[in-house]
Protein backbone atom coordinates (compact mmCIF):
# COMPACT_ATOMS: atom_id res chain seq x y z
CA UNK A 1 0.00 0.00 0.00
CA UNK A 2 0.89 3.64 -0.94
CA UNK A 3 0.15 6.74 0.29
CA UNK A 4 1.02 10.07 -1.51
CA UNK A 5 0.80 13.30 -0.62
CA UNK A 6 1.19 16.70 -2.69
CA UNK A 7 1.88 19.98 -2.00
CA UNK A 8 2.38 22.91 -3.09
CA UNK A 9 -0.56 24.03 -5.17
CA UNK A 10 -1.97 27.63 -4.84
CA UNK A 11 -2.68 30.55 -6.76
CA UNK A 12 -0.08 32.27 -9.18
CA UNK A 13 -0.57 35.00 -12.04
CA UNK A 14 0.32 34.03 -15.41
CA UNK A 15 3.76 33.00 -16.07
CA UNK A 16 4.49 32.42 -13.11
CA UNK A 17 5.78 29.68 -11.64
CA UNK A 18 4.94 26.64 -8.86
CA UNK A 19 6.63 23.51 -7.50
CA UNK A 20 4.94 20.61 -6.69
CA UNK A 21 5.73 18.05 -4.10
CA UNK A 22 4.38 14.31 -3.86
CA UNK A 23 5.53 12.62 -1.01
CA UNK A 24 5.30 8.60 -0.72
CA UNK A 25 5.65 6.29 2.03
CA UNK A 26 6.49 2.75 2.18
CA UNK A 27 10.22 1.83 1.54
CA UNK A 28 9.70 0.44 -1.91
CA UNK A 29 8.70 4.23 -3.72
CA UNK A 30 12.09 3.15 -6.54
CA UNK A 31 10.27 0.58 -7.69
CA UNK A 32 7.15 2.86 -9.01
CA UNK A 33 6.82 4.57 -12.22
CA UNK A 34 5.26 7.78 -11.02
CA UNK A 35 3.13 10.10 -13.40
CA UNK A 36 0.88 13.65 -12.56
CA UNK A 37 -2.84 14.08 -13.93
CA UNK A 38 -4.88 17.01 -13.58
CA UNK A 39 -8.51 17.75 -13.60
CA UNK A 40 -10.07 20.88 -14.91
CA UNK A 41 -14.00 21.50 -13.60
CA UNK A 42 -15.63 19.69 -16.42
CA UNK A 43 -13.17 18.32 -17.93
CA UNK A 44 -11.58 14.47 -17.17
CA UNK A 45 -8.39 14.04 -16.03
CA UNK A 46 -5.27 13.98 -18.51
CA UNK A 47 -1.84 13.22 -18.02
CA UNK A 48 0.64 15.87 -17.71
CA UNK A 49 4.07 14.11 -16.75
CA UNK A 50 5.49 10.69 -15.93
CA UNK A 51 9.08 9.52 -14.64
CA UNK A 52 10.13 5.94 -14.72
CA UNK A 53 11.28 4.32 -11.75
CA UNK A 54 15.05 4.83 -11.70
CA UNK A 55 14.32 8.51 -12.78
CA UNK A 56 16.44 8.25 -16.49
CA UNK A 57 13.31 8.88 -18.70
CA UNK A 58 10.89 11.30 -18.34
CA UNK A 59 7.59 11.66 -20.34
CA UNK A 60 5.52 15.03 -20.65
CA UNK A 61 2.48 15.99 -22.46
CA UNK A 62 2.16 18.50 -25.40
CA UNK A 63 0.54 20.96 -23.55
CA UNK A 64 3.11 21.40 -21.28
CA UNK A 65 5.90 20.31 -22.76
CA UNK A 66 9.18 22.71 -22.44
CA UNK A 67 7.31 24.47 -19.62
CA UNK A 68 6.92 21.58 -17.00
CA UNK A 69 9.24 19.41 -15.73
CA UNK A 70 8.86 15.91 -14.02
CA UNK A 71 12.03 14.60 -11.81
CA UNK A 72 12.13 12.55 -8.34
CA UNK A 73 14.47 11.97 -5.07
CA UNK A 74 13.69 7.76 -4.52
CA UNK A 75 15.88 9.14 -1.51
CA UNK A 76 13.35 11.48 0.07
CA UNK A 77 10.54 9.32 -1.98
CA UNK A 78 9.67 12.35 -3.53
CA UNK A 79 8.31 13.30 -6.62
CA UNK A 80 8.11 16.70 -8.53
CA UNK A 81 7.07 18.91 -11.03
CA UNK A 82 8.19 21.95 -11.91
CA UNK A 83 5.55 24.28 -13.61
CA UNK A 84 7.00 27.42 -15.32
CA UNK A 85 5.16 29.89 -17.66
CA UNK A 86 2.12 29.05 -15.91
CA UNK A 87 -0.97 29.99 -18.37
CA UNK A 88 -4.58 30.01 -17.28
CA UNK A 89 -5.54 27.18 -18.92
CA UNK A 90 -3.31 25.17 -16.47
CA UNK A 91 -6.02 25.71 -13.98
CA UNK A 92 -6.62 22.20 -12.11
CA UNK A 93 -6.36 20.11 -9.06
CA UNK A 94 -3.12 18.12 -9.86
CA UNK A 95 -3.08 14.41 -8.90
CA UNK A 96 0.12 12.36 -8.20
CA UNK A 97 -0.04 8.57 -9.34
CA UNK A 98 2.23 5.57 -8.32
CA UNK A 99 2.25 2.76 -10.93
CA UNK A 100 3.40 -0.32 -8.83
CA UNK A 101 3.09 -2.68 -11.48
CA UNK A 102 6.52 -2.77 -12.51
CA UNK A 103 5.48 -1.53 -16.24
CA UNK A 104 8.75 -0.99 -18.54
CA UNK A 105 7.39 2.26 -19.95
CA UNK A 106 5.19 4.59 -17.66
CA UNK A 107 1.72 4.96 -18.68
CA UNK A 108 0.36 7.97 -19.59
CA UNK A 109 -3.36 7.06 -19.06
CA UNK A 110 -4.81 6.87 -15.59
CA UNK A 111 -5.34 3.00 -15.98
CA UNK A 112 -1.56 2.29 -15.61
CA UNK A 113 -1.68 3.53 -12.05
CA UNK A 114 -2.86 2.45 -9.14
CA UNK A 115 -2.50 4.46 -6.58
CA UNK A 116 -3.63 8.31 -6.47
CA UNK A 117 -3.21 11.23 -3.85
CA UNK A 118 -6.01 13.77 -3.01
CA UNK A 119 -4.82 16.31 -5.23
CA UNK A 120 -3.86 19.77 -4.95
CA UNK A 121 -5.30 22.97 -6.24
CA UNK A 122 -3.45 25.47 -8.96
CA UNK A 123 -5.11 28.22 -9.75
CA UNK A 124 -3.70 30.54 -12.82
CA UNK A 125 -4.91 34.15 -12.81
CA UNK A 126 -5.04 35.94 -16.24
Amino acid sequence: QVQLVESGGGLVQTGGSLRLSCAASGRTFSSYNMGWFRQAPGKAREFVAAIKRSGGSTYTADSVKGRFTISRDNAKNTVYLQMNSLKPEDTAVYYCAADSTRRVVPGTSRISYDYWGQGTQVTVSS
